[in-house]
């Protein structure tokens, strides 16, 4: 049987089979390697002797990758002033003839001191702020006092108050107080107040006897009320010793007169335009708590500055 469409028509047939058969085969070849890689599937080239020259030469003298910052926060280790350092309240300073330490200048792990020594209570109990108010305070809690007869006030008329605080680390801690009776529930208010305003606090426990004698460490950070002593450089009783005054984070908020600072390392807190967490500030959350229930603040004073000092007769 012949084919109708003549010899053109069978040559045209057998060129566009050709063309169809020959675009398949170059589709499969490309489907079969698998990979984007124009080189996919070929047997590697033998390297010439200029390259494995240079490949040896690399591994000798490798050129160093460009450095990559390690930010503190991502570098597993904590950023400088977040923990204490392990010397803390270990470096007694020489001390001066009125009996205060040497001021020092601020060490570099307490430029931006914002970390929170650990509770010594049991945590009260919730979430959020909580309080409680014993009056008169337990035996056991004046006697790990400074408390002793001949003291402005009767141990009777003393309070001990648990308070929550936030810490520099965002957490709920635990303190403790020693204040005056009369004082207790409003200092609450007070400690409610900066509770809520998020102001961080690195300790606050009972001042101990030995602390009065103690020798200068210049790197306390104690929040605290009651302390039968003297004023400072002075002779009569302060106003923490009738439990009516307290002072904030003394390290933040150093006193000064003159050359002498205390605690004797806090120098750097001198700069009040440098506001760094635990600072107060005219305006702040703390002036205006302490404010609230009439308490000055040792901040705004003339002839020197107790940036930590409030007080109920503003003295």
């Amino acid at each position: 049987m012949t084919d109708s469409r003549g010899p053109r028509a069978v040559t045209g047939w057998v060129v566009r089979g050709l063309t169809v058969i020959t675009l398949l085969g170059l589709l499969l070849t490309a489907c079969g390697t698998g990979s984007d890689d124009p080189d996919a599937g070929k047997a590697p080239a033998a390297p010439s002797p200029r390259s494995a020259s240079a490949s040896a030469s690399a591994s000798a003298s490798p050129v160093p990758p460009r450095a990559t910052p390690r930010l503190p926060h991502l570098s597993g280790r904590p950023v400088i002033g977040t923990a204490p350092p392990p010397w803390l309240g270990t470096r007694v300073l020489p001390e001066r003839a009125n009996g205060f330490g040497a001021v020092r200048k601020t060490p570099p792990q307490l430029v931006q001191r914002g970390f929170t020594l650990p509770d010594r209570l049991p945590a009260l109990p919730g979430a959020g702020f909580a309080s409680r108010v014993t009056t008169p305070a337990p035996a056991s809690v004046i006697a790990r006092s400074t408390w002793t007869r001949g003291c402005p006030v009767v141990a009777d008329d003393l309070s001990w108050v648990r308070l929550a605080f936030r810490g520099f680390d965002h957490r709920r801690h635990t303190g403790e107080l020693l204040v005056n009776a009369s004082a207790a529930d409003d200092l609450v208010a007070v400690f409610r107040d900066l509770y809520r305003a998020r102001f961080p606090i690195e300790e606050m426990r009972i001042t101990r006897k030995a602390e009065l004698t103690a020798p200068p460490t210049g790197d306390g950070n104690n929040t605290g009320a009651f302390a039968c002593r003297a004023t400072t450089g002075g002779t009569s009783y302060s106003q923490h010793a009738y439990g009516l005054a307290v002072d904030v984070n003394p390290f933040q908020n150093p006193y000064t007169k003159g050359d002498l600072v205390l605690p004797e390392l806090a120098s750097s807190y001198l700069d009040r335009g440098w506001v760094r967490p635990g600072m107060i500030t005219p305006n702040g959350p703390v002036v205006r708590a302490f404010a609230a229930i009439g308490w000055g603040w040792g901040g705004s004073w003339s002839s020197l500055k107790d940036f930590q000092h409030f007080s109920a007769n503003s003295r």
